[in-house]
């Protein structure tokens, strides 16, 4: 609910508070068409790093029985540098660098495909690191689409509908008082040029 005065004061006020949500309300609009454009480009990726990583799963099947040779404690992920990327005007995280802390390990007695067991390892926990950085971007995005929403709606529906009406109410009631005051200063004259008549 929109509080007001019937005055001139009122009405300027409701007057820059309407242009205000005016001039904001394309903005918005257009960062909600981007935040939405953003959250299906956010989440397609992770989809997509999801598929990667499967079909690379898949695609090393053949080296299953091998994996049993492998140290499980060779390779570990010791930390995730992350970055702040603005898209459309709302910080989202994205992969910097990923940390690794491979043990050292005797070349000479250990199966010659154990660097690329190493390699391969490192591809999958990028894979499966990127995808959850995009749902986590994707999330942000989301929430922030959402609040752009809810503000649109707001000043579409509610609050430029109520300073509408606001000013309108104002402006009559200011009308009608103005009428008034010229009716009854009229009432006034004739009654004032009446009572001369009579002294006449």
């Amino acid at each position: 609910m929109i509080k007001f005065q019937y005055n001139k004061t009122s009405l300027n006020d409701m007057g820059k508070q309407l242009k205000v949500r005016q001039n904001a309300l394309p903005t918005l609009k257009n960062k909600e068409s981007a935040l939405r454009l953003e959250v299906r480009k956010a989440k397609a990726k992770a989809e997509e790093l999801l598929r990667d990583l499967d079909a690379s799963l898949k695609r090393y099947d053949y080296l299953a029985s091998l994996w049993n040779e492998f140290e499980p404690g060779l390779i570990s992920v010791t930390g995730v540098d992350l970055e702040t990327v603005k898209v459309a005007g709302v910080k989202t995280p994205g992969l910097k660098e990923i940390h690794y802390e491979i043990h050292d390990f005797n070349a000479f007695a250990k199966p010659a495909w154990y660097a690329d067991g190493v390699a391969i390892l490192k591809e999958l926990s990028r894979l499966g690191i990127e995808s959850e950085i995009y749902k986590e971007k994707s999330r942000v995005l989301d929430f922030q689409r959402k609040k752009t929403t809810q503000k649109v709606n707001l000043y579409e529906k509610v609050q430029i509908p109520g300073y509408m009406e606001a000013i309108r109410k104002i402006k009559r009631f200011m009308e009608d008082e103005e009428n008034l005051s010229k009716a009854s200063s009229k009432i006034v004259k004739n009654r004032h040029e009446a009572e001369e008549e009579e002294q006449i």
